[in-house]
């Protein structure tokens, strides 16, 4: 067995291109550490709609150059399969380790397996590779990122030519041509011959973005902007100067790319501390808003001032973000269908049905969301937002920002604020509020396990609250193809439970819906509000033994 592991090493590092992770696996060769080598050769990184994503390292287990190979060289055989011989593929890649690296590998294969490769100039925001597939009529797009993850992740991330992110079955066709790669001395990748495109991609881009405001809408919102030292900054500040909004105040121990992410533990605006030093920046400036993108910048987190909030700043929810477009489009006269994932709050439902728009459910993820016919709008709990569909088909942070930026101007201009709009949706349609219980784990065995409790023996109540009903999302539904997951409807609220697709995360999405019958009504509502979360948070825990 131990032989068979060193010598599995071996013959991978026999044929890594990369000497960093060559010394990397050579140093646990040596040293004989068969603990560490049997976690990086215990499989492979496994290929599926979300692309690839992990941590950095050596071995088939872990990201780098030789898995990047190998997962192009299959997405290229692929495309050929499809009739794309020729076609053009461009690549994106933001600014974590080795991103570059992955962004020109992909080239190379795509260059040698008779497909026309481009990759954007620089690394730039995600949703600027979405819109570059369909500006340039590519057959596919790579956008190299990990998004929010520590900084030791990068992945993988694979775009069709309609500038969607791929669903079933194409997941599943790429994987098994990844899985039939032979050695990589047989896959041909050329130094050089792929194009390197200009800035005017990015331009183009810019132009787009402009047409998600309403034309002589006002522009006054004054923004602090974090990008969280990812590559959001330069994309942004371009946006806003072209639109003519104030020039954002930028936090500047975040603002420069910087794939070590040194002042928070984890990229993500939605984690504890992540967003103090926009906090301090915005106590100083006392801007309208704060708005964030995470390193990648096709989420938007968005704060507002609140005197009721230690600190003085309120982090708005994604679901609270989703809400206020939502009604911000209704109010522009907006036609067309307002879509959301199931996780996401069913207030943009209650919204679309009383605008007389389409509305639907889909699947959690964009690339459900961006395939509804006929979409206006899309959003997801996870700070997601979708707000010109057919210029990016995909979530983007920085239309997204420009909108609300845009809403808050209007808003100010009336001498309101974000939070009274949001008073207005919960006297007009209830007060939904939402949480989420979310687990992050070494071992992936105690995510399956909660499942498989869950699924075992059901809750017949939460918080006091019965439940009405329970499906296995595994199973599929009428309207949703299956998929793992838990959804319990109960009587004013509605739970659900899956494992997160990106991380080793259990995540349990939690809504109540509580009536409110005039505004003197909304403090006593939202402490309803908080008391059911916080009761369902605890007894569904206890549920599934986390």
């Amino acid at each position: 067995m131990q032989h068979d592991l060193i010598a599995q090493a071996r013959t991978w590092l026999a044929e890594d291109p990369d000497p960093e992770t060559r010394g990397e696996l050579g140093a646990l060769i040596e040293a004989g550490d068969t603990q560490e080598l049997a976690a990086r050769f215990a499989g492979t990184l496994q290929f599926g709609t979300a692309g690839l994503r992990g941590e950095l390292g050596a071995g088939p287990m872990r990201m780098n150059r030789s898995v990047v190979i190998r997962a192009a060289a299959g997405l290229a055989a692929y495309l050929k399969a499809q009739g794309e011989e020729g076609g053009l593929v461009v690549i994106g890649y933001d600014a974590r380790y080795k991103s570059e690296d992955f962004a020109r590998d992909t080239a190379a294969v795509m260059l040698g397996a008779g497909l026309r490769a481009a990759v954007l100039p620089r690394p730039l925001p995600t949703p600027v590779l979405a819109y570059a597939i369909r500006h340039l009529g590519a057959v596919a797009g790579v956008e190299v990122t990990a998004s929010h993850n520590p900084p030791r992740d990068n992945g993988y991330k694979v775009y069709l030519g309609d500038g969607s992110q791929i669903v079933p079955p194409a997941d599943g066709e790429i994987a098994a041509a990844i899985d039939a790669v032979g050695p990589l001395d047989g896959v041909a990748r050329p130094e050089d011959g792929w194009q390197t495109l200009g800035e005017e991609v990015l331009g183009a881009y810019l132009a787009r973005t402009d047409a998600v405001l309403d034309a002589g809408s006002p522009r006054t919102a004054r923004t602090v902007y974090t990008a969280m030292h990812g590559v959001g900054t330069s994309v942004l500040t371009a946006a806003f100067d072209r639109a003519g909004f104030p020039a954002p105040v930028l936090v500047a121990e975040q603002a420069e790319p910087d794939p070590a992410f040194p002042t928070v533990a984890f990229p993500n605006p939605e984690e504890p501390g992540a967003m103090d030093l926009a906090f301090a920046t915005a106590r100083r400036s006392a801007p309208d808003l704060i708005i964030a993108n995470d390193p990648d910048a096709d989420r938007c987190a968005v704060a507002v001032p609140d005197t009721a909030t230690e600190g003085g700043w309120r982090m708005l929810r994604g679901d609270e973000v989703g809400a206020l477009l939502a009604a911000h489009l209704v109010e522009r006269g907006a036609s067309g269908v307002f879509a959301e994932s199931i996780v996401s709050s069913s207030l943009l439902g209650r919204i679309a049905e009383k605008a007389g728009l389409g509305y639907e459910e889909t699947l959690t993820g964009f690339k459900w969301i961006a395939r509804v016919d006929g979409l206006r709008y899309g959003y997801e709990e996870a700070l997601g937002y979708c707000v010109d569909p057919e210029g990016v088909r995909d979530k983007d942070g920085i239309t997204a920002a420009l909108l609300v930026a845009e809403l808050a101007s209007v808003l100010k201009e009336q001498g309101r604020t974000l939070l009274d709009l949001l008073d207005d949706l919960a006297l007009t349609h209830g007060l939904h509020a939402t949480d989420q219980l979310s687990v992050r784990v070494e071992d992936l065995s105690v995510i399956a396990d909660a499942m498989a409790r869950l699924r075992e023996q059901p809750p017949t109540a939460l918080a006091g609250l019965a439940v009405t009903s329970a499906e296995d999302l595994s199973r599929g539904t009428d309207k949703l193809p299956p998929t793992d997951g838990l959804r319990y409807h109960l009587e004013g609220a509605r739970v659900i439970v899956r494992p997160s697709g990106t991380e080793p995360k259990l995540k349990c999405y939690l809504e109540v819906v509580v009536p409110v019958a005039d505004a003197a009504g909304l403090p006593a509502a939202r402490a309803r509000g908080a008391e059911l979360l916080a009761g369902i948070k605890r007894d569904l825990a206890a549920a599934a033994g986390i």
